[in-house]
């Protein structure tokens, strides 16, 4: 934990910013506090579900081999269908034709044309994947080595394959990158990436004709309509009782609102307040703990809730698309409430207003805010 005397100096220390960017990138607004960046990424191994809370060192370590073991297994079946993979270099450009006829890339290797739809789809992805990385956090001092930014694009390129139902869709890599930046070893990262994900992944399921994070916006546009009907019907009159104008802030929670440093300290303060105790035994045995059963909970167990969570079990408000970062979303259109409704005559004034907070959120006191709308929400809503 970091002292009361610390800087923002001495954390903005572990994630330096190249020289030439550091004027065009949102100040950092809270005072240093929360998770030391010397421990943090282990923190995060915990609120995220990679590891039993119970555990101890020595299942922890056997657990963390098991797992860099399989990551091991999966890049070398990736490798040798692409043999960039784990070179310590990426590609940015197309390897293969949409028909799966190879194309030649310098320093990649494609022996033959590709019929299995599976591999094809995910080798068309690639070059996407490289092209987002060359954009991910290209502010920080820690993407000016290639080698940091092959890292990111090994631990996308080896999700895709494996959850090959999602794919990649442009986003993950905003999630990704402080992984990859925390936690030294690449395999450590991908399994702390893999466990964010299985909480944002419906944000990133698209199709012809619904997007992701459409079941949220929906929730969104139902707490807006009980705490503050004036604003929603205002919404609806722009035709934007979709919501949609909060769909960035949704998909890649928050981080294009807030500097690196603060969206950080707003992730784990997020997963802080969500925090299941179970959640590794659900992530391991899906069939096993849940819950199902917060009617037996007592005051002991609930107490190893989050804040935010233990709400939901105490007033049994059990909708999956119930998240913090909906009621974050809330709260900042709740800040804005008088701006929308006095200057919003359209939907991009609605956007225009919305962006002028980019740089300018503070994470702990949209975190209040959204705790106390979710307490408002819960009194005045219909139980399920």
């Amino acid at each position: 934990m970091f002292g009361k005397k610390a800087g923002t100096e001495e954390l903005e220390a572990f994630y330096p910013i190249r020289p030439e960017c550091v004027a065009e990138i949102p100040k950092t607004r809270f005072k240093p506090r929360g998770i030391h960046p010397s421990i943090k990424g282990l923190v995060w191994e915990f609120l995220l579900g990679c590891y039993n809370p119970n555990s101890t060192l020595e299942d922890r370590n056997q657990l963390r081999q098991q797992r860099r073991e399989r990551y091991s297994m999966w890049k070398t079946e990736c490798r040798n269908m692409v043999s960039v993979i784990g070179s310590g270099n990426f590609i940015t450009t197309p390897i293969i034709t949409d028909d799966g006829q190879p194309i030649e890339v310098e320093g990649c290797r494609v022996t033959s044309a590709v019929s299995d739809k599976k591999v094809a789809q995910w080798m068309l992805i690639l070059h996407q994947i490289g092209l987002d990385v060359v954009r991910t956090d290209r502010a920080l001092a820690f993407y000016e080595d290639k080698a940091n930014q092959a890292k990111l694009w090994d631990v996308l390129s080896i999700y895709s394959w494996v959850d090959d139902d999602i794919g990649y869709v442009q986003g993950m890599n905003d999630i990704c990158s402080p992984m990859v930046i925390l936690l030294e070893n690449e395999a450590d990262a991908f399994w702390c990436f893999e466990r964010a994900m299985r909480r944002l992944r419906e944000n990133f399921r698209c199709s012809t004709t619904s997007i992701g994070v459409q079941s949220q916006l929906g929730t969104l546009s139902q707490v807006i309509k009980t705490v503050d009907p004036q604003l929603h019907k205002h919404l609806e009159d722009l035709d934007g009782g979709e919501y949609l104008f909060a769909f960035r802030m949704l998909m890649v929670l928050f981080r294009r609102e807030f500097s690196f440093l603060d969206a950080l300290y707003l992730w784990e303060v997020m997963w802080a307040m969500e925090y299941n105790p179970n959640i590794f035994w659900s992530y391991e045995q899906p069939d096993g703990a849940s819950d199902s059963n917060y009617g037996q909970l007592n005051q002991k167990m609930l107490k190893q809730y989050g804040k935010f969570q233990r709400k939901n079990l105490e007033t049994g408000y059990a909708d999956k698309n119930n998240a913090l970062a909906v009621f974050l979303v809330a709260s900042v259109l709740e800040t804005k409430n008088k701006q929308i409704l006095k200057e919003a005559k359209g939907l991009d004034d609605v956007v225009s207003i919305l962006g002028d907070i980019t740089g300018n959120l503070d994470a702990k006191k949209a975190c209040q805010e959204a705790l106390k709308l979710q307490n408002k929400y819960l009194k005045k809503a219909k139980r399920p």
